[in-house]
């Protein structure tokens, strides 16, 4: 049969415009998963978008990713949320800087039908999303706190505590789980107010970031020179901490407690500069955000209520009556690699 040189252009056509509806249709059915940070360069969160990633790829999904300025930046997560949006994203997964301040653009979100996962911080009220994801930061606060006090061995503590941001979930379940573990009186797990008592003789806002932790702790320094304990809201805090300690000759009769438990952390609990951690795990949170997005996609299925994602104490030095892992354990475990 003789087919002329019109017809095969005509069937090459056909071809390439089925191949094209063929791609577009799939296109059409890949579920889209926006991912909202606080920030890009915090190290807790570089892993997070690792772990949605990675997970992405494993369920073909296709995910955008975006972040605040800095810690505190709702307008910025706000201004992604929409751009995603606006992308097809039919679910978001989000680090709320503002617990408070974010919860309208959630809402509008959802009365659109994007479903809305919290990752490792609430938002306030923790319900304003259908789910979270994250560490339960209160047993965190308890673990670091429990093994400062069996550390201390009686000593009296003067205590500086640098923490997060003013009302912000997390801070105030760590900082209040830390008195709590310590034996001082503390807000429970569900106020987002610091607790006070007199052994904290400094209080003040690193928002977990190294350079603003050295500044607060140099002027806590001038404030409290006899600073025995410093409590620190994660290990980029810790760093400044130790940094404002060594340049006043003060590192080596002061601890340090902290909670994240990332890689770079335990290397520094490992080399005395942090006591003890509470690693979490937030390449388990993306992981599991994605999945329950792709779950969304499929069936229709929203994921709902508060999942815990664990938290382990690694300590430098294990001390009679806590239980907590040692630095090599914390390594192999930091951030949930694989």
């Amino acid at each position: 049969m003789h087919t002329s040189p019109r017809s095969i252009l005509v069937l090459a056509a056909l071809s390439l415009a089925a191949a094209s509806a063929s791609t577009a249709a799939f296109a059409a059915d890949q579920p889209v998963i926006g991912l909202v940070t606080k920030t890009e360069t915090n190290p807790f969160f570089v892993k997070m978008k690792e772990g949605a990633q990675e997970e992405a790829k494993k369920q073909g999904a296709k995910l955008l990713s975006g972040a605040g300025k800095a810690d505190g930046d709702n307008a910025g997560q706000i201004t992604a949320m929409e751009n995603m949006i606006a992308a097809g994203a039919k679910t978001i997964l989000i680090t709320p800087s503002d617990a408070k301040a974010i919860v309208p653009a959630i809402k509008k979100a959802r009365d659109k039908g994007v479903m809305v996962i919290a990752l490792d911080s609430p938002a306030d009220p923790p319900d304003a999303t259908d789910a979270l994801f994250a560490t339960n930061n209160y047993t965190a606060g308890v673990l670091i706190g429990e093994y400062a006090k069996a550390a201390m061995a009686g000593k009296p503590a003067k205590i500086v505590a640098l923490d997060l941001l003013p009302g912000h979930p997390v801070g105030a379940q760590r900082h209040n789980g830390f008195m709590k573990g310590f034996g001082l009186q503390a807000n429970d797990a569900k106020s987002n107010e610091l607790s006070k008592a007199p052994e904290i003789v400094c209080m003040a806002d690193s928002y977990g970031d190294q350079a603003k932790a050295q500044t607060v702790m140099e002027n806590c320094l001038q404030k409290a020179p006899d600073v025995n304990l410093v409590y620190t809201i994660n290990e980029p805090a810790a760093a400044g901490a130790y940094n404002a300690l060594k340049r006043a000759g003060k590192e080596k009769g002061v601890m340090i407690v902290s909670v994240d438990g990332g890689c770079q952390g335990i290397k520094d609990t490992a080399a005395g500069i942090i006591a003890a951690t509470s690693q979490q795990y937030p390449l388990k949170m993306a992981a599991m955000g994605v999945a329950a997005g792709v779950e969304y996609a499929k069936t229709g299925k929203k994921a709902s209520g508060y999942v815990d994602t664990g938290v382990t104490l690694i300590a430098g030095k294990s001390v009679a009556g806590v239980d907590s892992k040692d630095t090599k354990t914390g390594a192999e475990l930091c951030w949930g690699k694989k």
